[in-house]
């Protein structure tokens, strides 16, 4: 029987896209390995945010193919369906399939695990001393007009052995903001939504499988529902969900800032059910830079955001993503991020160095911010965000709150996940996915 194995790199929405593969592999008799020097077929889900990732995918399909030269490379996601020619042409590859044709993937990796290792592989050079002598015939493409996608492929709702013990359900994708420095519309598409009654049955039977959390995520999850019809809004769909399923608990990915509203706000704030815990993209701190990337709000909105999330929430997780670097960024503005983000009540940050991404708009800016600079400036904000989780934690201790066994752990101790997004680590060794009542020490 034909092995496979997955590697995933990248945001929440591929790792249930990864996890909508391997069911739908597994259901078709193909048998699931965490072994990728043994694996018969290799598929690597693949992101392409910035330079980093991408050269981070071409690295794995190197390193399997000099510890597996017989495993045939199936590379797919966001860095497939931008530039298939560039991983086609990585030795080793069999198949570069695009995010618009990924439920093809089940039958066309099902035919590859069919065959004899041998059969695709033609010799090329006859160094007896070089084991990579021998080359795959020429990778097949296949992507299309990711416009085209109507629909959101979810994993189906069962749980099985392996499975995140919070597992993702991804009910959006696609975005219809042009961000001057995103290429992920262009390879994920138009924003496109799971319909309401799909998104209920789909979490009451996560819940039936055992889950005790879910996280709901999208590309751009606050435009949930607008482009259905009659349209829906994310508020609406989670009042569903804790009407009509008896999920413990729902955790949110990102969510823009011009989507925290009061109401959702006093939403999540009105059940334990929901967690604490807000994702709120930033991106700069500066106005003119923030304009300068298409983005649609301003510091002053974005601070009235998370105060509010503070005021109705006092010990609730405010996570931002920010980007340093930006072309044309002086030091002077980007003192101004820093500022702006020191005064803000935030608990994390995500920060991110600027990559070009071809075919954005910020590609054709000339005036380049150098790299030792940028480094610095990410350095800094690290440094910050160091600070601000350290002083968040420090002011929860004391506290008693509930939290979510993981799956990692020592020999006296086991990870645990807080709904305001606080690792712990609880005593004793304890089964994943069990509530624990802890006391912050």
């Amino acid at each position: 029987m034909a092995t496979f194995s997955i590697e995933n790199f990248g945001c929440r929405a591929t790792e249930a896209d990864a996890a909508a593969l391997r069911r739908e592999l597994l259901a078709r008799g193909l048998t699931l390995t965490g072994e990728q020097a043994s694996a018969d077929v290799v598929v690597l889900n693949t992101c392409t945010v910035t330079a980093a990732a991408d050269s981070q995918a071409r690295e794995a399909v190197r390193k399997i193919h000099r510890a597996n030269p017989q495993a045939r490379i199936v590379v797919t996601g966001c860095y497939a369906q931008r530039a298939p020619e560039e991983l086609a042409a990585i030795n080793g590859v069999a198949w570069v399939i695009g995010n618009s044709h990924q439920a093809e993937i089940p039958e066309i990796v099902r035919g590859l695990g069919a065959r004899e290792a041998s059969t695709d592989f033609v010799p090329v050079a006859e160094l007896e001393d070089d084991p990579m002598s021998l080359a795959r015939a020429p990778a097949k493409i296949l992507t299309g007009d990711i416009f085209a996608q109507s629909t959101v492929q979810i994993a189906p709702a069962t749980l099985m052995a392996g499975d995140r013990t919070r597992p993702i359900l991804k009910i959006q994708d696609g975005c219809n903001n042009r961000c001057s420095y995103c290429v992920i519309p262009f390879v994920r598409g138009r924003s496109r939504s799971l319909p309401p009654d799909a998104v209920v049955r789909e979490a009451r039977m996560l819940g039936a499988a055992g889950a005790k959390e879910i996280v709901l995520s999208g590309i751009n999850l606050g435009s949930y529902g607008r482009d259905l019809v009659p349209r829906a809004a994310l508020a609406d769909v989670v009042q569903r969900i804790l009407a009509e399923t008896q999920l413990e608990q729902l955790r949110f990915s990102s969510i823009e800032p011009q989507d925290i509203t009061e109401d959702f706000v006093a939403l999540v704030a009105s059940s334990e059910r929901l967690a604490r815990h807000f994702h709120v993209p930033l991106q700069s701190g500066c106005d003119r830079i923030l304009r300068a990337m298409h983005r649609w709000y301003r510091t002053e909105h974005y601070a009235e955001r998370v105060n509010l999330i503070r005021r109705l929430l006092p010990d609730a997780a405010i996570g931002a993503d920010v980007i340093v670097g930006f072309p044309g960024e002086t030091d002077a503005e980007f003192r101004t991020t820093f500022e702006f983000i020191e005064r803000l009540p935030l608990t994390y940050l995500h920060v991110f160095s600027f990559s070009t991404r071809p075919g954005t708009a910020a590609a054709a800016l000339s005036d380049a911010v150098p790299l030792q600079t940028i480094r610095e400036r990410a350095r800094a904000l690290r440094e910050l965000a160091g600070r601000k989780s350290a002083a968040f934690r420090a002011s929860l201790f004391g506290s008693t709150m509930r939290a979510l066994t993981l799956a990692r752990g020592g020999d006296d101790w086991t990870e645990a996940l807080s709904g305001n997004y606080l690792k712990l680590r609880i005593a004793g060794r304890h089964p994943a996915n069990e509530w624990h009542e802890v006391s912050v020490v």
